[in-house]
């Protein structure tokens, strides 16, 4: 049995989500991953940051998960846009250093787009936040 949720104008059935849920916690795990050998123990800090079931993330990263609940995705989406934030707040501790060091228009515009970037990011988690409610 399928069941199917409406959000944003948009059908999601519980498989679907899976698939795109499995998909956000595979990016985030590589991008919190010190290296090689090191996937168990940044899922583990995804867990402990997020509060998202170690064993559930297992399953959607690897594909075992055919169906997500929707709550559960949600929370993962909502995590993934966090994840992301921390992520652009990184590149622009980077790029604020590199201005620094050696000031640059190209760095400026590249800073300018991380703005961006981090606007766009912070309205997805207020959508996030109302979808929740």
């Amino acid at each position: 049995m399928r069941r199917e949720f409406q959000h944003q104008e948009k059908t999601l059935s519980s498989v679907d989500m899976a698939g795109r849920a499995g998909d956000y916690v595979r990016r985030m795990v590589e991008t919190e991953s010190r290296g090689w050998g090191d996937q168990a123990e940044a899922q583990g800090r995804l867990e402990a940051r997020y509060g998202l079931p170690f064993w559930s993330l297992e399953r959607l990263r690897t594909g075992q998960a055919k169906t997500c609940e929707t709550s559960l995705f949600f929370r993962i989406k909502a995590a993934f846009v966090d994840h992301c934030g921390q992520v652009a707040a990184r590149l622009m501790h980077e790029a604020d250093l590199a201005q620094a060091v050696h000031p640059d228009d190209d760095i400026r515009a590249i800073q300018d787009e991380i703005r961006t970037l981090q606007a766009r990011l912070a309205a997805a988690k207020g959508q996030a936040k109302a979808a929740r409610r």
